[in-house]
């Protein structure tokens, strides 16, 4: 859940100053990670002396902090290294002692900073206690730092090298991590690693770089050490054209004539924080250990895999733009991104659907799919706003499909230990692919021979690369918390999967052709909604913002509407909100209704508008005044009732235009009740903890 940035600079000369500014300009980019605290660690004047800024409170805390300092902010280095953290706190209050980077000891000898959660590290705690060591903070992390240390003075005399000091601290932790560790013993050096976390490492330089790939070294396998410069007038000598430092096999760094080239180096939990530097990136796997020095990257491994196991990682181009990332003319990202709606459905849909031939092709799914039309049961699997996207989509895979659906949360997906068979098909949707409950469900799946697919919003994800198959969602980066144009977008990835998986039912051609004009609609429908946005915030003023509770009733495919509307404004505006099924209201749900309680009801046409009627006609016995959220021109409605008119579309894609009302409105009272929209207290974006 935290945001982890690394910076390195070798053969280019950059200030103190400028450094500082690139590290806490990476963190304001990963604060929707985490934003309770955050902190940096970067070179001091000497090679025995590491600067710590740690503070209370968002990034631009910690920017006042820095700039208050006394150290000389015009010193320039031409190697340096450098990393920050920005906090979701999980052991340990919010306090400046509680924040990354943590240390070793007071000279600072080792220091790291951390994304994701140790299970055994209170066993580590007792043992170092014992060893002597004293602990200044409440957190995990900072067992693991004085574990090094503990390590590193057992170690003395022996030369180890950071990378297998590291390597020997990572063989003693469970649970999920990602690491950066900085040293005064290994200046200019930076290892990081990963297990569970995501981490990727970003590379620009002004030259072509030889090949687009690093090689991955293996434990058995010993690395050549670069020898040591000789004592010259120039940085690096060279003797009728060839370097004296001699390199390792870590050709990728090297410029087209063989010598060391100046090179830049950015680390970061989220491509969000590297894109405007460059677009060159390598996503870094679990157990994988990242080596930086002398301008060189080297990727070790904490163990052998198997013999199918990648012996290189690729360097890949990131295909989103700065302009993605930034509010542009907008209050806040989530604005921005309910308004981008318009465009991120098409994005979802383009190359995919063709609309002339009333056809569905999902390139990721191919080669699979008769092993999914053979399954015997089709399990969604999948936590928060994705669990209500599979929900609102399950009904048409039924129906198109005829397979039985199931669904379920993945955190008690792997505390019931559901039973799972060779012959199912589980559909994994994660927004970052990194939410660690879906994975560690993904995982238990494809242990147990489940067909395995994968639904995605990143490209290099830990759920798109594990997956036996998957799509990629394309809605863009999605900054807000509060996720939504990613569900509008799942939610329509989910519903092309369903139509492709049933061509070869020639009996439910008339119904994808329907749901495919519906789906070319969609865009025009969605604009439709966003142009009545002021009689909402007029509503969400005038009627909603003074209440303490709201509840939201629908049924059928609007179940999963109000369920997801109801987080949105719970996890926005801090106003209690409940989605009830309306098929449930006699079963208990029905004692809160008075004419206090104030009620949102979906009553757009489908096949079970009578039932929700009936739903209307118990409500208002009990002196309820709904809103109703039903199509333009109810007539049945419009006189007696305040309505939210939304454009009509197929059944199964009606959930995508009534969600639209219900994020406005979230938006709109998060606003009167003064809070931050795009950082709600106590959340972060990509859950990687369980």
């Amino acid at each position: 859940m935290c945001g982890i940035f690394g910076y390195l600079n070798y053969l280019i000369e950059r200030d103190r100053r400028f450094i500082l500014d690139i590290l806490t300009n990476g963190l304001s980019r990963l604060e929707y990670r985490g934003y309770d605290s955050a902190g940096l660690a970067a070179d001091g004047d000497s090679d025995s002396d590491i600067l710590v800024y740690k503070q209370v409170g968002k990034v631009a805390a910690l920017k006042k902090l820095v700039d208050e300092q006394t150290c000389d902010f015009n010193a320039s280095f031409i190697s340096h290294c450098g990393m920050a953290h920005t906090r979701w706190a999980t052991h340990g209050q919010p306090s400046q002692n509680n924040s990354h980077p943590h240390r070793s000891d007071n000279a600072n000898e080792f220091v790291i900073v951390h994304n994701g959660i140790i299970t055994n590290y209170k066993e580590i705690k007792t043992l170092l206690e014992k060893k002597g060591f004293t602990f200044e903070s409440d957190t995990d992390t900072e067992c693991v730092a004085k574990l090094t240390k503990y390590i590193w003075d057992s170690q003395k005399g022996s030369n180890i090298t950071f990378t297998n000091l590291v390597k020997l601290v990572a063989k003693e932790l469970e649970g999920s991590f990602a690491f950066i560790f900085k040293s005064i013993h290994y200046p200019h050096e930076i290892v990081a690693t990963r297990r569970g976390s995501p981490l990727l490492v970003g590379v620009k330089t002004a030259k072509k770089l030889k090949v687009d790939f690093v090689d991955v070294e293996f434990s058995s396998e010993s690395v050549p050490e670069a020898h040591p410069v000789q004592e010259t007038n120039h940085f690096l000598a060279a003797d009728n054209g060839q370097p004296r430092l001699r390199r390792s096999q870590s050709r990728a760094f090297l410029s087209e004539d063989g010598l060391p080239q100046p090179i830049e180096y950015f680390l970061a939990s989220d491509a969000a924080a590297i894109v405007e530097h460059t677009k060159r990136v390598l996503y870094l796997e679990d157990d994988d250990v990242a080596h930086i020095a002398d301008g060189e990257l080297h990727i070790h491994r904490l163990r052998r895999d198997g013999e199918d196991a990648a012996t290189s990682r690729s360097i890949q181009t990131l295909e989103i733009e700065l302009a993605e990332i930034m509010k542009g003319s907008f209050d806040s990202f989530m604005q921005k991104e309910i308004y981008e709606q318009p465009e991120s459905v098409v994005n979802t849909m383009r190359g995919r659907v063709n609309f002339e031939n009333h056809k569905v092709t999902l390139g990721g799914l191919r080669g699979y799919l008769p092993a999914m039309r053979r399954a015997r049961r089709i399990v969604f699997i999948a936590c928060g706003t994705s669990y209500h996207s599979c929900l609102a989509t399950r009904g048409i895979f039924e129906e198109l499909t005829e397979i039985p659906t199931q669904m379920e949360l993945a955190s008690d997906f792997l505390d019931r230990r559901t039973p799972i068979f060779r012959d199912d098909v589980c559909i994994f949707v994660s927004q970052s692919g990194e939410t660690a409950d879906t994975i560690l469900a993904m995982r238990y799946c494809l242990e147990r021979g489940a067909l395995t697919v994968g639904v995605t919003n990143t490209v290099g994800s830990s759920i798109s690369r594990e997956t036996h198959c998957g799509v990629h969602i394309n809605a863009g980066p999605e900054i807000g918390v509060a996720s939504t144009k990613a569900y509008t977008s799942q939610y329509i990835a989910l519903v092309m999967m369903a139509i492709q998986l049933s061509e070869d039912r020639s009996s439910m051609a008339t119904r994808r052709e329907e749901i495919i004009e519906g789906l070319y609609l969609l865009p025009g429908h969605i604009r439709e909604v966003l142009a009545i946005d002021s009689s909402l915030q007029e509503l969400a003023s005038n009627t909603l913002s003074k209440e303490k509770s709201l509840l939201l009733m629908g049924r059928g495919y609007q179940n999963a509407t109000c369920l997801e509307g109801a987080l949105k404004i719970k996890e926005i505006s801090y106003m209690h909100s409940e989605g009830i099924l309306a098929g449930e209201l006699k079963h208990g749900p029905l004692a809160l209704i008075d004419e206090n309680m104030p009620v949102i009801l979906i009553m757009t046409k489908d096949s079970l508008y009578p039932k929700v009627q009936s739903a209307l006609q118990q409500v208002t016995a009990r002196k309820g005044q709904p809103i109703i959220i039903c199509n333009t021109g109810d007539t049945n409605l419009l006189n007696d009732y305040r309505t939210i008119q939304v454009p009509q579309t197929a059944d199964c894609l009606q959930g995508l235009v009534n969600i639209i009302p219900l994020q406005l409105l979230s938006y709109h009272l998060a606003v009167l009740q003064g809070v931050d929209v795009d950082f709600p207290r106590n959340l972060a974006k990509s859950v990687t903890v369980e």
